[in-house]
């Protein structure tokens, strides 16, 4: 597998909602392939994420004592604080040049559209302003370094076909989604820079906050370590776009879920007519034809 340029024993990753999930099989990978990690997350058990650095799933050629060399700092902050992420960033480029950005911290249960102005608040300073944040704080360093470098935002499916339910959280990722297309256009149009953009969207995966829910992984679910493996893959071929599959998803279902989504707009149907049951028919016909061959 080709890597991303960025991705060089020595250089710092720094690696927000990085004490669970898809943070933390990002953060372990990264220590395996020789990268120094620095971990931001909201609540941080430094026993328990040392344990996680040494244990032997990691898989790395790496021995335990270098591998806990790699974690350079554990910040625990709230991400929506821009002055706390921008502290991270200053901790962080002392250790070195910082060549991975993970944008990664999220919150859920936001709410509906005319409900819970406070669980609003939280998804969107969390899971929008976080990840405005990082980027703000850390893009123009990282350009000037005049070396190889990537920032991963982590939206989600949610934020491309908006289904019903938390349309807090969906809006959150839409705007996550927007931001990384934006920051990427501007980063391709800067003389000379080498840092590329790269929006994760993950599939069903089996994190902390699917553990709520149900107390073993589900037969159709990812473990975060399969949605590190693909982000990788993906980006060492190049793409910005890393729409993840799962047990039960495949590329060609998501594909045609999006496809379906931006026709609303385009074929002046209701909004989220995927859900609507004047459309429940012609959806199922769409996505059969889509998928067949």
């Amino acid at each position: 597998m080709t890597q991303h340029p960025a991705i060089e024993p020595g250089k710092v990753a720094v690696i927000t909602g990085g004490a669970s999930g898809i943070g933390l099989a990002a953060a372990k990978k990264l220590a395996g392939l020789g990268m120094h990690v620095v971990i931001a997350d909201k609540q941080i058990d430094r026993d328990q994420l040392t344990g996680e650095f040494l244990d032997s799933t990691i898989g790395a050629p790496i021995e335990g004592t270098r591998l806990r060399k790699m974690v350079a700092a554990f910040h625990e902050i709230d991400v929506a604080d821009a002055k706390a992420v921008a502290e991270v960033r200053d901790s962080a480029f002392a250790v070195g040049q910082v060549s991975i950005l993970m944008n990664n911290a999220g919150v859920g249960g936001g709410g509906g559209a005319i409900e819970n102005p406070e669980g609003w608040r939280r998804v969107i300073e969390t899971n929008l302003f976080g990840v405005i944040n990082g980027c703000q704080a850390f893009a123009q360093r990282m350009i000037d370094q005049g070396c190889p470098a990537a920032i991963i935002n982590t939206g989600s499916k949610q934020g491309i076909t908006t289904p019903p339910g938390d349309t807090a959280y969906n809006v959150s990722k839409a705007g996550i989604k927007a931001l990384t297309e934006g920051l990427q256009h501007t980063l391709r149009n800067i003389a000379g820079c080498q840092v590329s953009a790269h929006l994760l969207v993950p599939g069903f995966t089996f994190t902390g906050m699917t553990r709520r829910r149900v107390s073993e992984k589900p037969p159709g679910a990812w473990t975060p370590e399969q949605v590190v493996d693909f982000m990788l893959e993906r980006m060492g071929a190049g793409d910005f776009y890393i729409i993840c599959p799962d047990n039960e998803v495949i590329r060609e279902i998501d594909n045609a879920r999006m496809t379906w989504a931006m026709q609303d707009i385009t074929q002046n149907r209701p909004p989220l007519s995927r859900w609507h049951p004047d459309y429940a028919h012609a959806f199922a016909e769409f996505l059969a034809k889509e998928t067949s061959g």
